[in-house]
C-alpha cells in the first residue's frame, strides 16, 4: 500500500454505527449498518481512502540478455487498476496510491488496430519497434496480442449466476447503487438462451433467483429491484452458493459463469485469500470460470478482487461509473464474458548480439518462471472475445555500457556474440477454453521488420500511459518521463475515438500534473514557510 494510505489506515470513521472486527485483514475493521441512514453513514474521504488495499509488489527491474535471455508471463486483460486511477483523480481529488498503479492495466484499459487471427487459432501476435520517449539511449518493443472476435449472436448459450455483495459497506461507499446498474445493463444483453440466476450475501447467503431465461427480463429486473443492503459480508460461503447454482444449470457446451459484484471485503466465514483463491482453483477446472466486477470505495479491497480473478481463470475490472459498466458488459460483453484462450503464456527469447538488458514494464503478478512455460498445470491469464493485450519492454541495446549495473564482466561468458539477425523470438502457448492441452505459436522477429518510419499511432498512444503510469508510481526507471511529453504526444495519436476514451485519458494526465504540481508547491511551502 501507497505510504499516504499506511498513515491513514489506523483513523477511525466518525460515524454511527457498530464497530465489528472482521476477518481479511488482521486489525481491520467494517461498519456495520444494517439500521443506520445513508446519510449518517458516509465516510470522509481521508478515512475512506485509508481503509483501501492494494498488493504491493516490486517493479520490475532490468535484466541483463546474457545471464537472463528469457522473460516469461502469463496474459493479462484486467484494467481495474485504470480506472482505480480515475476514481482517485476525479472523485477523490489526488494521486492515486503507488500500489495501485500496474501498467499492464492501464495500457490494456485502451483498444488497438491490431490485426486478428486468420486461421483456426484463437490469437494473433504483433510487435513493434520504436525509440523510448523516456530514455533516448534505449528502446521500447510492444508486444500486442489479439483474441479473435465471437459475434454476439454466436456466443454459445450462457449459464450466469449473477453472485451480488450486499453487506452493510456497499450501502454508504456509492457501491450498490453502481452493482444495481451494472447488472440491469447485463441483464439487458441477455438472450432467450441465456440463463442468469442470483445469489446474495451478506450476514448470511441466499438464492434471489433461480435459473431463469434470459428472455424474461422483467422477472430478473424486479429481483434486482428489491435488493438492499445491509449485514456482515459472508462472501466465501456466497461463492460456495454461487457455484453450486451454476452446476446445477451446468452444459458442457454452454458459456458457464460467476459474475461477482462487490467491493472485496469478505469478513465471515471462508475469508483468508488463500483459501478462496484454492477454492475457486478447484471450480475453475469443472468449466465454471469466474468475472469480478468491483465497486465502491473506502471498504474496496482491490489486491483480494485480482486475486480472485486470476484464480477463477476470469478478467477484473473496476466499475467507477455507470458509463464504465456500460463499456465492460455492453460495448465488451464478450470480451468480458467469453473466454476464447484460457492460460495464456508469453516467453520472450532475446539475443544477446542484438540486446543488452530488457524490462517489463508491468505484469509484476503475472510473472513466471522459464520452466513454466512448457508447463500445462500452471495456470495463467485468459483472453476473451476481441479481447487484446499489449505489453511493452524497454530494451538497451547490445554493447551499451552499465547495462544493468557496475558490475564486472562475467569471467566465462562469451563477451563478443555473433550470428543471428534476430532481435527475439516471441513464443506463446494458450489452451482452448474446454482443452488440457496448450498449442505453442513461435515468432522470429527482426528489428527492420517491426520498426516503421513512423510509430504507429496506436504505439505513441499507448507509450504514452505506460510513461504515465511510470509518473505515478514515480519509477526509478521514468528516466525523462514528463507530463508535457505524454499529453502531447497522447493528444496528437487520439486517432479515431468515438467513445472518447483517449479524449477523457488527456484530460485525466493533465489533472494528474496540476495535483502534483499543487502537491510539490505544498510540500516547498511547508519546507519554507
Amino acid at each position: 500500500m501507497a505510504m499516504e494510505g499506511r498513515r491513514e489506515a489506523n483513523k477511525s470513521v466518525a460515524v454511527r454505527g457498530s464497530l465489528t472486527t472482521g476477518g481479511g485483514v488482521s486489525g481491520m475493521r467494517y461498519l456495520s449498518t444494517a439500521s443506520v441512514p445513508l446519510a449518517e453513514t458516509a465516510a470522509p474521504v481521508a478515512d475512506a481512502i485509508g481503509r483501501e488495499r492494494f498488493a504491493e509488489f516490486k517493479e520490475n527491474d532490468f535484466r541483463e540478455v546474457k545471464t537472463n535471455p528469457l522473460s516469461t508471463f502469463g496474459l493479462d486483460v484486467d484494467t481495474a487498476s485504470y480506472t482505480t486511477m480515475r476514481r482517485y483523480l476525479t472523485e477523490m481529488k489526488r494521486l492515486p496510491p503507488k500500489d495501485s498503479v500496474r501498467i499492464e492495466e492501464y495500457v490494456n484499459y485502451f483498444s488497438y488496430d491490431y490485426a486478428g487471427p486468420t486461421d483456426n487459432v484463437p490469437v494473433a501476435v504483433a510487435c513493434e519497434l520504436g525509440a523510448c520517449p523516456w530514455n533516448a539511449a534505449h528502446k521500447l518493443l510492444r508486444v500486442g496480442v489479439q483474441a479473435k472476435r465471437i459475434p454476439k449472436e454466436s456466443i454459445p448459450p450462457c449459464n450466469l449466476v449473477f453472485l451480488i455483495d450486499k453487506s452493510g459497506s456497499m450501502s454508504y461507499n456509492g457501491g450498490f447503487t453502481t452493482l444495481l446498474q451494472a447488472l440491469r445493463l447485463l441483464t439487458d444483453q441477455l438472450r432467450a438462451e441465456d440463463s442468469v440466476a442470483i445469489v446474495s450475501y451478506a450476514s448470511g447467503v441466499q438464492v434471489e433467483l433461480p435459473a431463469t431465461s434470459g428472455a424474461d427480463k422483467a422477472k430478473i429486473r424486479g429481483v434486482l429491484d428489491k435488493l438492499r443492503a445491509g449485514g456482515g459480508t459472508s462472501g466465501g460461503e456466497g461463492l460456495q452458493l454461487a457455484y453450486e447454482q451454476a452446476m446445477k444449470n451446468f452444459g458442457k457446451k454452454k458459456n458457464n459463469r460467476v459474475v461477482l459484484v462487490t467491493d472485496g471485503d469478505f469478513n465471515i466465514g471462508i475469508n483468508n485469500p488463500s483459501e478462496l483463491e484454492r477454492y475457486i482453483a478447484t471450480k475453475r477446472e469443472t468449466g465454471v470460470f469466474l468475472t469480478v466486477l468491483g465497486v465502491g470505495y473506502g471498504n474496496y479491497k482491490d489486491a483480494m478482487m485480482k486475486k480472485l480473478a486470476n484464480a477463477g481463470n476470469g478478467n477484473y475490472a473496476f466499475l467507477d461509473s455507470v458509463l464504465e459498466a456500460k463499456k465492460v458488459l455492453m460495448t465488451e460483453f464478450g470480451g468480458t464474458m467469453l473466454t476464447v484462450a484460457k492460460d495464456v503464456k508469453l516467453q520472450l527469447e532475446f539475443n544477446p548480439a542484438q540486446v543488452g538488458a530488457y524490462r517489463l514494464l508491468g505484469y509484476e503478478n503475472r510473472r513466471l518462471a522459464a520452466k513454466d512455460f512448457n508447463d500445462d498445470k500452471k495456470d495463467a491469464g485468459e483472453m476473451g472475445s476481441g479481447h487484446s493485450m499489449t505489453a511493452f519492454y524497454e530494451l538497451v541495446p547490445a554493447g551499451a555500457t552499465n547495462a544493468v549495473a557496475n558490475i564486472d564482466p562475467l569471467k566465462y561468458q562469451k563477451q563478443t556474440p555473433v550470428g543471428s539477425p534476430e532481435l527475439l523470438t516471441v513464443k506463446l502457448r494458450y489452451k482452448l477454453p474446454d482443452a488440457d492441452t496448450s498449442t505453442r505459436m513461435d515468432l522470429p522477429v527482426t528489428a527492420a521488420a517491426i520498426t516503421p518510419n513512423t510509430p504507429s499511432e496506436s504505439f505513441r498512444f499507448a507509450s504514452a500511459v505506460v510513461e504515465l503510469a511510470l509518473l505515478l508510481e514515480d519509477s526509478p526507471h521514468k528516466g525523462s518521463a514528463s507530463y508535457e511529453s505524454l499529453i502531447a504526444r497522447a493528444r496528437a495519436a487520439r486517432g479515431r475515438d468515438e467513445d472518447g476514451w483517449r479524449a477523457e485519458f488527456v484530460r485525466l494526465a493533465e489533472t494528474a500534473q496540476l495535483l502534483m504540481s499543487s502537491k510539490q508547491s505544498s510540500t516547498d511551502y511547508q519546507h519554507n514557510p
